[in-house]
């Protein structure tokens, strides 16, 4: 079978896999990242299963440095590849699918940096770099914002006039990799009327109706919405006037919105949830982020669930969605109104369904493959009307 070859970069790490892939199977081969790339104290590390293989210190200046350190990696297996996919964050208003990466392509991601100046620089790094090794290789394109293209244009408008519109300043959404991974592995047991909660260091929402996106909480960048782990979310645009009106600069800005705010802002130390939940009972600061983490989420399911006229399934993914038990219950504690009532032990359990048996609201924890989604894109673009022996 075809090996394919998953880049998800953000903006200081690379995740990768590696799957064999066809019209009958899915199997991953080998899973790694490497961190910290352009700062000091950088790890690359590689798994086969459960089994550890590689696990090292590394230090990467850019991204072009951190793909020659993934592709060291072919004497552990990393070789003959068929295709490399990658997860671009903004396909901006014209990319709505994936896309076979051509120059003219790579051309239009140079155009749209401005609207995610965060991740597409190192993203388009990484094109050229895989292009760079492996020059003859097709490489495909998985917009996050794809997912979210059907949106109504009532909930995608800025109330901004309409040049601002035609211009492509409106909302676009991101996880969307994520959130077709859930659709497509729950299908009909979704439920007619869904809400996802994709959380993680970057967090966000998705209302959904019969599976198509009606709402989400980010906007035209992945800053807004509900805070993150670093990123502030929404805020009264009044405060970006009054910092520039005290002097800031907008490098100043994107560093405290985007680096210095959300859940380490708050708490002053940490963005890490595990680690706010084990201090909040001793540090009021930790015990502030966690408490606004989980009201502002719990907001944003209230405000979606009037969007869908109720709601049939809570869905909770992402690494925080996955594995952090208390804010899944804080989240939900208060939302009996739509029908929402957890099964505390299931909960703790992190099981399939946390929703008790009287529980009008169907709620789950289900594990997010953002990489198996780019899998399937780039074997369809890129491979499906090939013969392998």
């Amino acid at each position: 079978m075809p090996a394919i070859l998953c880049l998800n970069g953000g903006s200081s790490s690379l995740k990768f896999a590696v799957y064999n892939i066809s019209e009958s199977a899915e199997d991953l081969a080998f899973s790694g990242a490497i961190e910290a790339i352009g700062a000091e104290g950088g790890k690359i590390w590689l798994r086969a299963g459960n089994k550890t293989i590689v696990d090292k210190n590394v230090t990467c200046a850019d991204y072009q440095e951190a793909i020659k350190a993934m592709f060291a990696l072919e004497e552990q297996g990393v070789k003959d590849l068929a295709a490399v996919g990658h997860r671009i964050v903004h396909g901006g208003p014209n990319f709505t699918a994936p896309q076979r990466i051509t120059e003219e392509l790579k051309g239009a991601l140079r155009e749209l940096v401005p609207f995610a100046p965060l991740h597409l620089p190192s993203q388009i790094a990484m094109i050229e770099a895989v292009s760079v090794h492996y020059p003859d290789i097709p490489q495909v394109a998985c917009f996050d914002t794809a997912f979210h293209s059907g949106m109504p244009e009532v909930a995608r408008r800025f109330s901004l006039p309409e040049e601002f519109w035609q211009q492509g300043i409106k909302r676009y959404g991101f996880h969307g990799l994520s959130y077709e991974f859930v659709v497509g592995k729950l299908g009909k047991d979704m439920g007619q009327r869904t809400i996802i909660a994709h959380l993680g260091n970057g967090a966000s929402m998705v209302a959904l109706k019969d599976g198509v996106p009606m709402d989400t909480s980010m906007g035209l960048t992945p800053t807004g919405g509900f805070m993150m782990g670093t990123r502030s979310g929404d805020l009264d645009p009044g405060v970006l006037l009054y910092l520039m009106n005290k002097g800031y600069s907008a490098e100043q800005v994107e560093k405290l919105l985007n680096h210095q705010a959300g859940l380490l802002g708050v708490s002053g130390e940490t963005s890490e949830m595990r680690i706010l939940l084990e201090r909040r009972e001793t540090d009021s600061a930790a015990a502030m982020a966690v408490k606004m983490f989980c009201y502002q989420i719990r907001k944003f399911i209230g405000a979606f669930a009037a969007v869908l006229g109720g709601l049939d399934t809570l869905i909770f993914t992402g690494g925080i969605g996955e594995r952090a038990t208390p804010v899944r219950a804080e989240v939900c504690s208060g939302l009996e109104y739509v029908g929402v009532l957890l099964d505390a032990e299931a909960n703790k359990r992190n099981a399939d369904s946390i929703s008790s048996f009287e529980s009008r609201c169907m709620v789950r924890v289900i594990k997010t493959n953002e990489d198996l989604m780019i899998a399937r894109h780039t074997w369809n673009i890129a491979l499906a009307r090939r013969s392998y022996s």
